[in-house]
């Protein structure tokens, strides 16, 4: 795995963290530099059992040792690791954060320099309360119909904020103690909540702007999904310039500002004209004319 940037150098992380957000968050640490420890219980991470590939990119460049934290042995593994870690990032409830005995009342007190990210659901309460990906987003909206959502965003973005909490921890230990000579650096514990991930994702739809009468939900004629005579497409000319050189393409007349793109006229002229065009085609006129599509099979 390449490094992305330096900025978790000569910071090491110690996750305990299974399936995806905890790991996502450790690949994302790894790419910037951090040196990453993982402890996994004897049968391993359910995803390397049932996908090897996405278990084995996740895990790139990552030290992955075996413990039983319900075990005497285990937990002397632990604290071993514990000991020489600047970070711990986990992704349990906070009942069984308390029975492996890591309440952050006792971390701090044994680990006073050591910092933990703990992932958990959701906030609060909430944060022994069964909850995925799946019904984090269904809460907030973003689960249309019976399909499934085509990637698993509270999980990828909670993973993102939990590598973002891991670089404000670096950060904080690195501006109080700069300059100062002192050695021995306080932690921090900073969660990172699933359902406030995708509520973040889900912000756009807050707004209305991906509702149906949202300028990015459908109601723009140059930001929609066409079919084309071929495939699909997928146009994003929403800036003037672009829905301008669209509608000239289609022999529409050129808007001169954004309210002729939300005209049923407009809609059904760009429509009729995709129709007609083959995928190589427009992505021909896409290069040609600066218009930002992308085509796709059908589905």
């Amino acid at each position: 795995m390449a490094t992305t940037s330096s900025a978790l150098r000569g910071t090491r992380i110690l996750s305990l963290a299974l399936n995806l957000p905890g790991p996502a968050a450790l690949m994302r640490c790894r790419q910037m530099g951090a040196t990453c420890v993982k402890l996994e219980p004897p049968a391993g991470d359910p995803m390397g059992h049932y996908n090897k590939p996405a278990y084995a990119q996740l895990h790139e460049g990552v030290k992955v040792l075996t413990a039983d934290l319900k075990t005497d042995a285990g937990q002397k593994i632990l604290h071993n690791e514990l000991a020489k870690t600047d970070v711990l990032l986990t992704s349990f409830r906070p009942s069984a954060i308390d029975k492996l005995g890591l309440d952050w009342k006792m971390l701090h007190t044994r680990y006073p320099s050591l910092c933990h990210v703990a992932i958990v659901g959701a906030p609060g309460a909430g944060a022994e309360e069964p909850g995925h990906d799946l019904t984090y987003m269904a809460g907030l909206g973003l689960v249309q119909g019976v399909e499934l959502p085509a990637t698993l965003y509270a999980d990828m973005s909670g993973s993102l904020m939990a590598s973002e909490a891991v670089l404000q921890a670096a950060l904080l230990q690195s501006e109080r103690y700069a300059g100062t000579g002192d050695t021995h650096p306080v932690g921090v514990f900073i969660e990172v909540a699933l359902s406030e991930a995708a509520r973040y994702l889900a912000l756009p739809r807050e707004w209305g702007l991906t509702l149906p009468t949202g300028s990015v939900g459908g109601a723009h004629a140059g930001y929609r999904v066409y079919a084309c005579k071929d495939g699909r497409v997928a146009v994003a000319a929403l800036e003037p310039h672009f829905a301008a050189a669209l509608c000239e393409a289609a022999g529409a007349p050129v808007p001169p500002g954004m309210r002729p793109m939300l005209a049923p006229a407009t809609h059904q002229a760009i429509e009729a004209f995709l129709l007609t065009q083959t995928r190589g085609q427009l992505d021909r006129l896409a290069a040609e004319k600066d218009i930002p599509l992308h085509t796709m099979a059908a589905e």
